[in-house]
């Protein structure tokens, strides 16, 4: 089993033509990703990548049973291409653009809320279920299969936590990153009840980082869920000044409640397994699961 993405997932692809949707579209394809087609306005009726294109999501969902939708269309036109998969029923929208004005986002945030959808990102590296789907930008060899479950905001530390765990032996059952920006469709706690709660998933990895309170409010609902399933977890940026901007424009240090050590404090009293440095995310996932078996 697995969350949001699978083998029997159909997929789009929104901006299917233009350099990036293409480029990554293709390496979706080459890694086995069920890609159905994709959308340019203006191309219907044409084929890219040996797959059909269509002019409207609503045309991908009535002939192609589209339920999946990647997006790479530009900033300016990013959130109408979210409203558009909404509103022609796809269930899971991963966007990719970044940089989506923040007027726009709360419209677009707005207009979903009521829809059966789920939307992840924007600003993410996208959704993987290893040697089934790769909805993203990973490096998909990076990826093996497997029971650990990771949420990230981070795409390189996404990458790097699931390299440490495959090099433990081990494996991801999906990899979800939700996301930079400061408004996002699926917060931490949203994708780590979602792998929690997931029968195949044995362990999950939160990776987090300073500003906000995603993390903690991910570990209040863990220790209230009462699960037992172990929750390995890293906040990055513990030297950053507060005040201060760092990497993602969700990442600003607002005061003492949202620095790293705050988040890893409230971790670790919720009962997640909480490591100081990326390095030591595979090493402490394999010793919690040995406890575990």
């Amino acid at each position: 089993m697995s969350v949001l993405v699978n083998k029997d997932s159909k997929i789009i692809v929104q901006g299917f033509t233009g350099s990036e949707g293409s480029f990554h579209a293709e390496q979706m394809i080459k890694y086995g990703t069920p890609v159905v087609g994709g959308v340019t306005p203006g191309k219907g009726g044409t084929t890219h990548l040996d797959k059909p294109v269509f002019n409207t999501v609503e045309d991908a969902v009535r002939k192609a049973k589209a339920d999946t939708s990647i997006i790479f269309v530009p900033p300016a036109f990013a959130a109408d291409a979210i409203m558009e998969a909404a509103d022609a029923g796809i269930k899971v929208i991963i966007t990719i653009t970044e940089g989506i004005p923040i007027k726009d986002m709360i419209k677009a945030l707005n207009f979903i809320k009521n829809k059966d959808c789920r939307l992840i990102g924007p600003n993410c590296p996208g959704v993987i279920t290893p040697e089934e789907a790769k909805v993203g930008i990973m490096p998909g060899f990076v990826f093996k299969k497997g029971k650990v479950g990771l949420v990230s905001k981070s795409g390189t530390l996404t990458y790097e936590a699931a390299d440490q765990v495959v090099k433990q032996g081990l494996g991801i059952s999906t990899a979800i990153g939700i996301g930079g920006d400061p408004l996002i469709g699926t917060s931490t706690k949203e994708a780590i009840q979602l792998l929690v709660e997931d029968k195949d998933t044995d362990c999950v990895v939160m990776i987090g980082e300073i500003g906000g309170q995603l993390e903690p409010e991910a570990a209040k609902w863990y220790k209230e869920s009462g699960s037992k399933k172990p929750v390995v977890g890293f906040i990055a940026g513990e030297t950053a000044p507060a005040g201060r901007t760092m990497g993602h424009a969700g990442a600003i240090v607002g005061g003492s409640d949202d620095t790293a050590q705050a988040k890893k404090s409230i971790m670790k009293d919720s009962g997640i397994h909480v490591v100081d440095s990326p390095a030591e995310i595979g090493k402490k996932v394999a010793e919690v699961m040995a406890v575990e078996s």
